[in-house]
């Protein structure tokens, strides 16, 4: 009994920090999903309706191809792209093989862009390489397709192959370092994002050729430990989990999720791999760790899990068959997880947007059903790639073809309106102040709530 009260403590400490956390970010998206990872904004008067031609506060043409989302810090909007001087093969919606694309011989330029908040204008843009592309991609990835990373001094942008640029905030390159050029399942290219913490950048490598997770001083991008995994591509972003007890580097994977700690030991791990290919972020909320991966094409993992996890694991905590949880793991769940998007949790429910235009709804703290699948556009097929958000009450699920479902958050599916924005969009949205702001494939569309 004192064992389960002091966890409960600590989970509600968790909790309350996670919820200081979030208030104090509302004004900035520093990272991917933004702040806790969690696409998740407690702001007051932001939009819930818009179109091409309405409710847009601005819009602003970007230069050359990138799915990387947009960060925010005070007035700053901030995506990396590429740019080819050559003729690039326009991305095609939906899942299907044969994406696979040679490299190229064109040059490409590299750049970090700052956009204005209040108006879109362009404030600087900086490019920190030229050439060729050091590898393929599939058709869908782009090479910006990592989103970047900023503590308000610097911003911190990956480029897989290509090496990590750290600028100040006028958009001054101060150093560069490249972590390798490495093979990736397919040819399909990188796409996992860094993340800070403290004085050190976190960035995992898990490729073809020998996978690695680095630790690198964000001050003068030194190396301060690397470990090996033994994990073919990923495609994940890693995740700092600050709970009651410790800090922890999180990583999903092909054959094993770990946790490590701040040195890149390693404190826990569950195996076999929740799926072949996994994309999904972990994240966190109400002292529980969420994880999960789900490969449509997956012939051999059918499970597609997510699982639930509580502070303090050590060792080997995998589930025997047949069982769906231990001390350490809250609950398991089969057959929820997504391909690509972040599931998203609001007010005790786990929403799962599923690449073919459905959306799932769990008890986060049990992982029981609150309703199956819902098909979210009833006149014909949609596919998702960009994770959901959530606000004042609501989930937005944003499809390839530019088109926002927004749905009312609770116990019953209901579908209240879709915005439209006319344009390809693959990349998670960003939020800060009444602003939300969402990169198409040609644009970055500034949409702002009423005062």
């Amino acid at each position: 009994m004192l064992a389960y009260s002091f966890r409960r403590l600590l989970l509600c400490t968790a909790a309350a920090c996670t919820s200081l956390l979030s208030a104090l970010g509302q004004d900035a998206w520093p990272q991917f999903r933004g702040p806790g990872a969690r696409g998740v904004s407690t702001n007051l008067g932001l939009p819930d309706t818009w179109s091409a031609g309405t409710n847009i506060a601005w819009k602003t043409a970007v230069p050359g191809m990138g799915w990387s989302s947009p960060i925010i810090w005070g007035d700053q909007v901030i995506v990396t792209t590429a740019v080819s001087e050559g003729e690039v093969e326009a991305p095609r919606k939906g899942l299907y093989f044969g994406g696979e694309r040679p490299p190229t011989k064109a040059v490409h330029q590299w750049r970090v862009l700052a956009y204005a908040l209040s108006n879109g204008k362009l404030g600087w843009q900086t490019v920190v390489r030229s050439g060729p592309p050091p590898g393929p991609r599939h058709l869908k990835n782009s090479h910006a397709s990592e989103t970047p990373v900023t503590d308000g001094e610097h911003v911190y942008a990956f480029f897989g192959n290509a090496g990590l640029y750290c600028l100040d905030m006028k958009g001054r390159l101060v150093w560069s370092e490249s972590l390798g050029v490495h093979e990736m399942r397919y040819g399909w290219g990188t796409s996992s994002s860094p993340v800070l913490h403290g004085d050190r950048i976190y960035i995992v490598r898990d490729n073809q050729d020998q996978s690695f997770m680095v630790a690198l001083d964000k001050r003068t991008g030194k190396e301060v430990w690397r470990v090996e995994r033994d994990e073919p591509s990923n495609f994940s972003t890693p995740f700092v989990w600050e709970n009651g007890l410790r800090t922890e580097l999180v990583t999903t994977g092909v054959n094993r999720t770990r946790s490590y700690d701040l040195e890149g030991r390693l404190l826990w791990e569950f195996g076999p791999g929740m799926s072949e290919i996994v994309i999904p972020t972990p994240f966190t909320d109400g002292g529980l760790l969420y994880v999960c991966a789900g490969y449509v094409g997956d012939k051999h993992r059918v499970l597609k899990p997510v699982y639930a996890i509580r502070p303090g694991a050590a060792g080997d905590i995998g589930l025997p068959d047949g069982e769906t949880s231990n001390e350490f793991i809250a609950w398991r769940r089969e057959n929820a997880a997504p391909y690509n998007p972040t599931p998203v949790l609001h007010d005790g429910r786990f929403y799962t947007l599923w690449d073919f235009g459905f959306l799932s709804c769990y008890d986060a703290r049990t992982g029981a059903e609150i309703y199956d699948k819902q098909r979210i556009k009833t006149d014909g097929i949609a596919g998702f790639t960009a994770s959901p958000w959530a606000y004042d009450g609501k989930i937005f699920c944003l499809s390839e073809d530019g088109d926002t479902y927004v749905i009312a958050a609770g116990d019953e599916y209901r579908l209240l309106h879709v915005n439209s924005l006319e344009e390809m969009c693959m990349a998670t949205p960003a939020i800060a102040g009444k602003t939300l702001v969402i990169r198409g494939a040609q644009h970055l569309f500034g949409i702002r709530g009423k005062d």
